[in-house]
C-alpha cells in the first residue's frame, strides 16, 4: 500500500512540475520579445533623433547662409549710400572753398597796400592762404601776381641767396635767422616800408629755396630759433644736436668733453660728428687750448654777426 502510494504521489506531481516550467519558459520567451521589440524601438527613435538633428541643421545652416547673404546686401547698400553722402559732402565744400577763395581774392584786391606794407597784416594773409592751400609764392603767374605779393617773396628770397652767399666764408654756409634779418633790413634801406620785415616772412621765403635742392634749408635749433643752411648737403641729426646745443647755451665754442656730458654722447659719435662739420667748414679747430681742442663757429659769433 505504501508503494503504491508513493507511486501515486510522483505521478501526481510530474503534471504540476510539468505546468511550471511551461510558464516560466512562457515568460522568459514573453520576456525575450519585449527586449527585442524594445531595443528595436530605441534603434528606430535614434535614427528618428539622428534624421531630425541633420534636418535642423540643415534648416539653420541655409538660414544662415541667408542671413549672411543679405547682410552682405545691406553692407552694400550702407556703402554705396555713404559714397554719395561723401561725394555730396565734398561737391558742397568744394564749392564753399571756391566761394571763400573768390571772397579771398576781392579782400586781397581792395587791402593790396596794405598787405605789402604791414607785416603782421600780410602775416594773417599767409595764413588765411595756407589753411586753403593757396600759395603766393608759387602762383606768381596767376591771380597772385597781378597783387605784387608773389614778387615780395621772390624778391625777399633772392635777397636771403645773396646775404647767405656774401657772409659763407666768414659762418660757413650757416647764418642766424636773426642775423639774417638784420643784413636784411641794413641792405633794403632805410625806408619804412623795407624795414617791415618778419621771421615770418624769412620763414615763407627761405622755405621756397629748397626748390634749388639741399643748397638751401631751414634748421630749427631751438624753441623759435632758426639757422639757414646755404652749402650743398643736408646736416645729419647729431649736426643739428651740435648746433641746438650751442644755441640753447650762447656759446660759440664747444669740445669733445662738453659734447659727451652735455648729449651723453660717446666720444666715437661726438668725433664723427665735429670732425665732419670741420671738414665742411662749419667750425673752426682751435689748439691752443691744453687738454683738449676747442671747435668755434662763425655763426654764432657776435662780431661776426655784427661786422
Amino acid at each position: 500500500m505504501q508503494l503504491l502510494h508513493l507511486s501515486y504521489s510522483v505521478s501526481s506531481c510530474t503534471p504540476a512540475l510539468s505546468s511550471q516550467q511551461s510558464a516560466s519558459t512562457q515568460q522568459q520567451t514573453a520576456y525575450q520579445h519585449r527586449t527585442t521589440e524594445w531595443s528595436q524601438w530605441r534603434h528606430v527613435y535614434s535614427c528618428f533623433c539622428l534624421y531630425f538633428k541633420s534636418c535642423f541643421l540643415k534648416m539653420r545652416r541655409r538660414a544662415g547662409v541667408g542671413a549672411i547673404q543679405k547682410q552682405k546686401l545691406e553692407q552694400e547698400k550702407y556703402k554705396d549710400k555713404g559714397t554719395v553722402i561723401q561725394e555730396n559732402q565734398f561737391e558742397q565744400m568744394t564749392k564753399q572753398m571756391e566761394v571763400f577763395r573768390g571772397n579771398l581774392e576781392e579782400f586781397a584786391t581792395k587791402y593790396k597796400n596794405e598787405i605789402k606794407k604791414n607785416s603782421q597784416f600780410r602775416r594773417q594773409f599767409q595764413e588765411m592762404c595756407s589753411s586753403i592751400g593757396v600759395d603766393p609764392l608759387a602762383s606768381g603767374k596767376g591771380f597772385w601776381s597781378v597783387l605784387g605779393i608773389g614778387d615780395f617773396y621772390y624778391e625777399l628770397a633772392v635777397q636771403i641767396v645773396e646775404v647767405c652767399m656774401a657772409t659763407s666764408y666768414k659762418n660757413g654756409g650757416i647764418i642766424g635767422l636773426d642775423e639774417l634779418r638784420d643784413r636784411l633790413i641794413k641792405a633794403r634801406g632805410r625806408n619804412i616800408q623795407h624795414q617791415e620785415i618778419t621771421v615770418d616772412d624769412l620763414l615763407c621765403a627761405a622755405k621756397k629755396l629748397k626748390i634749388f635742392g639741399n643748397g638751401f634749408c631751414v634748421i630749427p635749433v631751438g624753441k623759435g630759433q632758426y639757422m639757414v643752411q646755404s652749402v650743398p648737403g643736408e646736416l645729419s641729426m647729431d649736426q643739428t644736436a651740435v648746433l641746438k646745443l650751442l644755441s640753447s647755451s650762447g656759446s660759440p665754442c664747444v669740445s669733445l668733453s662738453s659734447l659727451k656730458v652735455q648729449l651723453n654722447w660717446e666720444e666715437t659719435r661726438a668725433v664723427n660728428a665735429i670732425s665732419q662739420m670741420v671738414i665742411e667748414g662749419l667750425c673752426w679747430v682751435d689748439s691752443q687750448n691744453e687738454g683738449e681742442f676747442s671747435y668755434w663757429f662763425p655763426a654764432m659769433f657776435n662780431e661776426c654777426i655784427t661786422s
